[in-house]
């Protein structure tokens, strides 16, 4: 063998290595973004006022001696990961990190915390037994039940879902003020699937004139208040949907197959006015066969997810035609956003 086309091919070897390493312990980038958030670094870096030293933030975080160390490694893969930076011999935040701050009011925490909690975590273990299964989800090959039944038997878990919905929501929520055309000029309004009301009250209070309801299960909005355009109603959006100029989804439809999509889509188009009336939805859109970068990579990601848990799915734009068409809708738009999400007009 040429002694160039042997270096070569040893060069090669070693690339494919490191690849592979890399993706092997991608987890502990995971797993130390939240370690960071439980020990909630990023808001006594904030609370510092300035650069933080290492000791100073040992200090605060109550770290005996001999975990200094530990905890100075631990920082430097945060910083290499870019949730902090380091000036002036101190660590200080980042953009990233400053949406992590309980302080802030699009705090993505609870975001994080949820998806890393070993409920959503270790059915993953259950991958590849799941694909020689006839389980609906892997969810269901791990725990023995649907993610469903699974949230009224274990305390907790529906709450963690819950808030991680409600601090996506309130970043999400400034898809509002980039593109308030969208709602310009509704009389009413019904966000379908609301949970708590996070992004229907911004819309309320953006436009006052406007009636919004939101709607979701009798148990999820029993105790809670509305306002003077705000109200709450307890329903099954599978059944029924209160009428109004618009009817707005936000992240509900990637948690359900086609012919369920499909059935709570009739719903919606029954809701609206056939003429003046639209459906706003605030959906992923997969770029398929351009997926590349961040942006991309990260929306095949939820889709893995949303198979893992619930047998959902994102779509294509594509996918997305087929369910309107089949839902008895005639057109619809696709407005990208600068975030992961896409607002879709769709008309009757």
């Amino acid at each position: 063998m040429n002694p160039n086309d042997q270096a070569n091919e040893v060069t090669e070897l070693f690339r494919a290595q490191t690849h592979i390493y890399k993706h092997m312990y991608n987890f502990i980038e995971s797993m130390a973004l939240k370690s960071a958030l439980q020990l909630t670094i990023p808001d006594i870096i904030h609370n510092h006022n300035k650069p933080i030293s290492l000791i100073d933030l040992a200090s605060a975080l109550n770290v005996p001696p001999a975990n200094t160390n530990p905890l100075e490694r631990l920082m430097r893969i945060l910083v290499q990961s870019g949730f902090f930076a380091i000036e002036q011999e101190g660590y200080t935040l980042t953009p990233s990190s400053r949406i992590l701050l309980d302080s802030s009011p699009i705090t993505l925490s609870p975001t994080v915390l949820a998806i890393l909690d070993p409920l959503l975590v270790t059915p993953w273990f259950s991958l590849a037994d799941w694909l020689k299964s006839e389980d609906a989800t892997v969810f269901e090959t791990h725990f023995g039940m649907n993610v469903w039944d699974y949230g009224k038997k274990k305390e907790g878990f529906v709450g963690l879902l819950n808030d991680a919905m409600a601090s996506d929501s309130r970043l999400v929520s400034l898809v509002v003020e980039e593109h308030r055309e969208v709602f310009d000029g509704l009389g009413s309004l019904v966000d379908v699937g609301g949970g708590t009301g996070t992004l229907a009250r911004v819309v309320s209070e953006k436009f006052p004139l406007m009636d919004c309801t939101v709607l979701d299960l009798p148990q999820v909005v029993a105790e809670l208040g509305g306002s003077k355009n705000l109200k709450f109603v307890g329903g099954d959006m599978f059944q029924s949907i209160p009428s109004a100029d618009a009817v707005l989804i936000k992240s509900v439809l990637h948690n359900w197959s086609d012919e369920k999509c499909v059935k709570i889509l009739k719903r919606c188009k029954e809701a609206i006015p056939k003429k003046a009336g639209k459906l706003i939805l605030i959906e992923m859109v997969i770029d398929e066969g351009k997926e590349g970068g961040k942006l991309g990579k990260t929306r095949l990601f939820v889709d893995m997810e949303m198979m893992m848990l619930c047998g959902g799915r994102e779509r294509t734009e594509k996918e997305w035609e087929h369910l309107f068409l089949e839902s008895g809708f005639s057109c619809y738009k696709i407005i990208p956003t600068t975030g992961l999400n896409s607002i879709i007009e769709v008309y009757p």
